[in-house]
């Protein structure tokens, strides 16, 4: 039976920048020890939430050491380090296994998409240039491109090809993943935080989380509470969470999110063109979210 790369909640931790836009390391580190502190079980550096596409590889590289360097082995360090040309996504897991990752998450290709043997071949190819676990991540509202259940298991044939990040969004396609796929040897994570606990009752064993970002304590809680038995207490925390989980998706994500933490007092900063800052009707409905939550 493998064991999981985590249980619980992972955080799909933020890049925050200084007003030049170059990356803020002592933030970084600051964010790391909040989510420590507050039982996070995981951390994905460089995610979409990390505005991984704005970064560059160099940049990419050293966010993904900081983190480990950071985090010291107390929980996993999750790199994305995907790519939507095979080759440079290879080379991304590449580094990202030098500078410390204990897995990688990798997407699906983008805007050049592909067939799903195409699929099969793009990520066969990346977990061989590596001996690290891999989540892959479907995320297709984000990459226009499915992983279909059949697809997901053929994969899961690969040694270190070992869990998926499903964002779907598709129950029904999820639940014939957990069908197809032993749970045991294959770990399902939730990708979107307003299905954890229905993601949970068919066998995925936690999220990885944009929420967890600025409620990290209540996230890894609510996964917790449901692997415990207690699915009651885990259905209250994700039904309580809604609102807020709506409104951190209000705009583009990672948008909301660095808002949310800026409100906070951690100066995470702005963000990496193409994204911008929200309207002034969002961010009041953000902070009212926020101050509903009573996390400001």
């Amino acid at each position: 039976m493998a064991n999981p790369i985590f249980t619980g909640a992972g955080v799909a931790i933020v890049t925050p920048f200084h007003e030049d836009g170059k990356v803020n390391f002592d933030m970084l580190m600051k964010l790391v020890d909040f989510q420590l502190v507050n039982e996070t079980d995981a951390i994905i550096a460089c995610g979409t939430t990390g505005e991984a596409s704005t970064l560059t590889d160099d940049e990419q590289i050293e966010v993904i050491r900081c983190v480990v360097d950071k985090v010291a082995g107390r929980v996993p360090v999750i790199a994305g380090a995907g790519s939507n040309d095979t080759a440079h996504g290879a080379e991304l897991c590449v580094r990202a296994e030098k500078a410390g990752a204990d897995a990688l998450l990798l997407v699906t290709p983008y805007y050049n998409k592909t067939s799903q043997k195409g699929l099969i071949e793009h990520y066969t190819e990346m977990a061989a240039s590596v001996d690290l676990p891999i989540i892959l991540y479907n995320v297709p509202g984000r990459t226009g491109l499915n992983i279909t259940p059949k697809t997901t298991l053929a994969l899961s044939k690969v040694e270190n090809i070992v869990a998926t990040k499903e964002a779907s969004g598709n129950i029904s396609q999820i639940a014939e993943v957990a069908q197809l796929c032993n749970g045991d040897d294959f770990t399902i994570y939730s990708g979107n935080d307003d299905q954890i606990t229905p993601l949970l009752a068919l066998g995925a064993k936690g999220v990885i989380s944009v929420l967890s970002n600025v409620a990290p304590k209540n996230t890894h809680d609510m996964v917790t509470k449901f692997l415990a038995g207690d699915v009651a207490a885990a259905v209250k925390l994700q039904l309580d969470a809604i609102p807020l989980v709506s409104a951190l998706f209000s705009d583009v994500n990672p948008i909301p999110v660095k808002a949310a933490l800026n409100m906070m007092g951690m100066n995470v900063g702005g963000y990496r063109k193409p994204l911008t800052s929200m309207s002034d009707e969002g961010l009041k409905a953000l902070e009212s979210a926020m101050k509903a939550y009573g996390l400001i």
